[in-house]
């Protein structure tokens, strides 16, 4: 029998608040419909919250399986990002978040910037974010594509070697298609800075 309750658990990091329909699958899985769930820090500060129609939670390994989530990532009382993708697992007393499948991140300023990526990695202890597989950045001036990428709490993207990047023009085209090595994306001045291995080149370019 379904039944709707909410839980409030204090943990060694974080503080996690939960109000999900519950359905009894045996004694290790729980299948969770409507999953609604806030994580805190032990301050009372909210991390992240998770939204997702279809998950179930294994007792054994005290992890969440979720399809198709939405996940808000706050700076503060602030939304600073958005991200949704196919599948998703949360683990680690709630501390490791891995996204699979179609990972879409969205920043919240006017003209957004979009980052996908095949996989998410998060540790929340580690304030980054590793993005891995067909990484592909847009925004109104341009277009970064890598392998792999790391976000910073800094609000800088790093872009693995190799980089191909897209300067696009007043019209929202393509201008011209440069490929480099590890690339530099700066969230917050919108400037991208890039260099070679052996550090003999180095450029940034700012829009």
């Amino acid at each position: 029998m379904s039944n709707i309750y909410r839980v409030i658990i204090f943990l060694p990091f974080v503080m996690l608040g939960c109000a999900p329909n519950v359905i009894e699958e045996n004694k290790v899985t729980q299948r969770i419909d409507s999953l609604d769930m806030n994580i805190f820090s032990k301050k009372g500060e909210k991390i992240y919250s998770i939204i997702s129609p279809k998950s179930s939670y294994n007792k054994s390994e005290l992890k969440f399986e979720l399809k198709k989530p939405n996940i808000n990532i706050f700076n503060g009382e602030e939304k600073k990002y958005i991200i949704s993708s196919e599948e998703s697992t949360l683990s680690d007393n709630n501390k490791l978040l891995r996204l699979k499948g179609n990972v879409k991140l969205k920043t919240l300023k006017n003209d957004e910037d979009i980052l996908f990526a095949d996989n998410f990695i998060w540790n929340i202890e580690d304030n980054n974010y590793l993005l891995e597989g067909n990484i592909r950045f847009e925004n109104k001036n341009i277009i970064i594509n890598s392998g792999k990428a790391k976000l910073s709490s800094d609000n800088i993207i790093e872009f693995f070697n190799p980089v191909k990047y897209i300067i696009k023009d007043e019209n929202n085209k393509n201008r011209y298609e440069i490929n480099s090595e590890n690339a530099y994306y700066n969230l917050k001045t919108e400037s991208l800075s890039f260099k070679s291995k052996d550090k003999r080149v180095r450029s940034i370019i700012n829009f």
